[in-house]
């Protein structure tokens, strides 16, 4: 079994920043793909960032520029630093990863999600 846990979420004013962090644990043999979505209230849940195992990254439009995802494969860990952080990047924030774990399939896990509150 396998276990997303994410951490770093709060309060923060416009124009602040955040951390969020999200260790992946459990049995493992790869993980393809780490990502973060959110969704905020009476909206649909949206893909905020996502990084392959090798490197590659995408971002919502909404945050380019201002978010940076980053990964850290021995630790199977995930970041995404939020800077310039505006009322409207208020949500639920989780942790997703397509996860290898020694089958011929991969599964996505989700975490429970960190609640970030951007308001003055």
């Amino acid at each position: 079994q396998v276990q997303l846990v994410e951490s770093g979420g709060g309060l923060v004013q416009p124009g602040g920043s955040l951390r969020l962090s999200c260790a992946a644990s459990g049995i493992i043999n790869s993980i393809l793909i780490m990502g973060w979505y959110r969704q905020a209230p009476g909206k649909e849940r949206e893909l905020v960032a996502d990084i392959s195992s090798g490197g590659s990254i995408s971002y919502a439009d909404s945050v380019k520029g201002r978010f940076t995802i980053s990964r850290d494969n021995a630790k199977n860990t995930v970041y995404l630093q939020m800077n310039s952080l505006k009322p409207e990047d208020t949500a639920v924030y989780s942790c997703n990863a397509n996860v290898n774990i020694g089958t011929y399939q991969f599964i996505k896990f989700w975490g429970q999600g960190t609640q970030v509150t951007v308001s003055s």
